[in-house]
């Protein structure tokens, strides 16, 4: 018994597991949102202080400087991410909503 138990997670493993890491990629179409007035002239501020900072020497810039620049475009990375909404899960947050769901029914 103890031999088809092992057998039967083994193979429960490889059904499991191989599909999804030999699967082709699955190419997702993004859905446009609507943006505000106020939102896209934002964007374009963002877009254009971007273009701004592709321009700069960074060869004469101090290491603050330098610092200070790239925590800008970190800072403007997260809020046009914001501004593009959407809803991101984990494998493991997947991973507790589907064991909930089955605990619960």
């Amino acid at each position: 018994m103890k031999k088809i138990a092992y057998f039967l997670a083994v193979m429960f493993c490889f059904v499991a597991f191989s599909p999804a890491t030999t699967a082709a990629p699955v190419k997702k179409e993004k859905v446009k949102t609507e943006l505000s007035p106020e939102e896209e002239a934002r964007l374009a501020e963002i877009n254009s202080r971007v273009d701004e900072i592709k321009a700069m020497d960074f060869s004469e810039m101090s290491k603050d400087e330098i610092k200070e620049v790239r925590d800008e475009l970190r800072g403007m990375k997260k809020e046009a991410k914001k501004m593009g909404g959407g809803i991101y899960l984990s494998v493991g947050a997947i991973i507790i909503i589907l064991l909930i769901l089955i605990l619960v029914t």
